[in-house]
C-alpha cells in the first residue's frame, strides 16, 4: 500500500510539473493560431484548393500550418472544405498539416524533446503528406472520393477580420474575435492535454522498463545498434499502441516523451507522434463524414504513410549520425519541474496573456448574450452526446481526482 501511495504522489506530480513545463509553449503557440485564424478564414482557403495540382497540396498544406492543431476540429474543417469543392489530396494535406505542422506543437515538442524531434515533426509533416499524396495517386481511389463527397455540409461561423493597414492591430473587435477562437481552441483540446498529461505521470511511475522492452522489441538499445527488423517493428507498434489511448496530437508529446525515455527508437516515437489521426474516435467520426469505406482507406493511407515516413527520417539521421540520444529525457520526470528559472517567468507572463484573453471573451460573451444561441462554430461541434465525448469526459473527471489526491499527498 505505501509503495501504491508513493507512485501516486510521484505520478501526479509528474502530470503537473509536465504540464507546467508546457504552459507557456501552449499559451504562446494557441495565441499566434488564434490571430492567423481570424485573418484567414476557411472561406477563402476553400477558392484557392479546388484542384488536384501541386499549388492547392502546397496552399492545403499552408493553411493547415496557420490552423488548430485539435484533431476533432481538423476533421471537421476538412470535411467542410472537401465537401465545398476542395480536392481530396488538398484536403488531406491540410489535415496532416494541421496536425503536425502547427506552431504551437513545435514549442511543445522542444520542451519536452529536442531539436531533432521538432525537424521529425516538420519535415517528417511534409513527407508524409507528399507520402498521402503518392498514395492517393497510385490507389487512385475515385469512386470512394465520389461517394464521399457531400456537397450539403454547412459553413458554419467563417467570419474573419479584415487587417486593411497596422492601426487596426488596435481595434477592439479584432482582439476579441481572437479572445474567442483562443478559448474555443483550449475548450477543445484540454480533456486531450489533461487526460495526456495524466497518462504520462501513471506510465513514468508504475510501468517498469522491462514492459517496454518487451513491447517495443530492442527498446534501450542506441539507434545503430538496431537492426531494421526491430526499428520496424518498433515503427509499426507504436501508431498500434497509439490507437488505443484516444489521446490527441497535443496530448501526446509527454508519452512520446516517456516512449523515448525508455529506449523506444526514434522511428517508433516519430510514428506515436504521427499518430493522432489514426486512433479510434477518429476512425469513427470520419465514418460518421464519409462512409466507413472511405474512413478505413483513410486509416490504411495514414498508417502507411507515417510507418514510412518515420522510417525515411529515423535512417535519414542516422546516416549524418544525428540521432538523437535519450540521456536528457531519461530524467525528465526527476526534474524540479517548479524551479524559479526562465520557465516560471514564460509562465507568468502566458497566465497574464490568458486572463486578459478570457476578459476580452466573456466581455464579448455577456454582450452578445442574446445571441449566443445563434453564435457556435459548427466546425467545432464534437458530438458532445457522443460515447466518445462522453468517455473523455468520465475519463477528464477520473484524471482531476487523481492529480488533485497526489497533489495533497505531496504537500503532507
Amino acid at each position: 500500500m505505501g509503495d501504491f501511495v508513493q507512485g501516486w504522489e510521484d505520478a501526479a506530480t509528474t502530470s503537473l510539473g509536465f504540464f507546467w513545463m508546457a504552459l507557456w509553449a501552449f499559451v504562446l503557440g494557441y495565441f499566434l493560431s488564434s490571430i492567423i485564424q481570424v485573418l484567414i478564414t476557411r472561406r477563402q482557403m476553400r477558392a484557392v484548393m479546388g484542384n488536384d495540382g501541386a499549388k492547392s497540396l502546397a496552399l492545403g498544406t499552408f493553411f493547415g500550418f496557420i490552423s488548430s492543431s485539435c484533431s476533432f476540429a481538423a476533421l471537421a474543417t476538412t470535411r467542410a472544405l472537401f465537401n465545398k469543392g476542395a480536392a481530396f489530396t488538398a484536403s488531406m494535406a491540410f489535415l496532416l498539416a494541421s496536425t503536425n505542422l502547427v506552431i504551437e506543437l513545435g514549442f511543445v515538442i522542444a520542451v519536452f524533446l529536442s531539436w531533432q524531434f521538432v525537424l521529425g515533426e516538420y519535415l517528417g509533416g511534409v513527407l508524409l503528406i507528399l507520402s498521402a499524396w503518392a498514395f492517393v495517386k497510385l490507389t487512385r481511389p475515385t469512386q470512394l472520393i465520389k461517394q464521399a463527397r457531400d456537397g450539403d455540409a454547412e459553413d458554419g461561423d467563417d467570419k474573419g477580420y479584415d487587417l486593411r493597414h497596422w492601426a487596426d492591430l488596435g481595434d477592439p473587435e479584432l482582439w476579441q474575435m481572437v479572445s474567442k477562437r483562443f478559448v474555443m481552441e483550449w475548450q477543445m483540446v484540454w480533456k486531450d492535454v489533461l487526460i495526456g498529461f495524466t497518462v504520462a505521470g501513471l506510465i513514468s511511475s508504475f510501468v517498469p522498463s522491462e514492459f517496454f522492452a518487451w513491447l517495443f522489441q530492442g527498446a534501450g538499445a542506441s539507434g545503430g545498434d538496431l537492426s531494421f527488423w526491430q526499428v520496424l517493428q518498433q515503427t509499426v507498434i507504436g501508431p498500434v499502441a497509439a490507437f488505443f489511448t484516444f489521446i490527441g496530437s497535443m496530448g501526446n508529446i509527454p508519452l512520446a516523451a516517456v516512449l523515448f525515455g525508455e529506449g523506444v527508437a526514434f522511428a517508433g516515437v516519430m510514428a506515436f507522434i504521427f499518430s493522432d489521426l489514426v486512433v479510434l474516435p477518429v476512425l469513427r467520426i470520419n465514418a460518421q463524414y464519409y462512409g466507413w469505406k472511405m474512413a478505413l482507406y483513410i486509416t490504411a493511407m495514414l498508417f502507411t504513410c507515417l510507418v514510412v515516413t518515420s522510417l525515411l527520417m529515423h535512417y535519414g539521421l542516422f546516416a549524418f549520425d544525428l540521432l538523437p540520444s535519450n540521456e536528457g529525457v531519461r530524467a525528465i520526470s526527476e526534474r524540479d519541474h517548479f524551479q524559479l528559472n526562465y520557465g516560471f517567468v514564460l509562465n507568468c507572463i502566458a497566465l497574464g496573456l490568458s486572463v486578459v484573453l478570457v476578459y476580452f471573451f466573456r466581455r464579448k460573451q455577456r454582450q452578445q448574450q442574446q445571441h449566443e444561441h445563434h453564435d457556435h462554430d459548427h466546425s467545432h461541434d464534437h458530438g458532445s452526446s457522443s460515447w466518445t465525448e462522453r468517455l473523455m469526459l468520465t475519463l477528464s473527471f477520473a484524471a482531476i481526482l487523481w492529480l488533485v489526491g497526489g497533489a495533497l499527498l505531496a504537500m503532507t
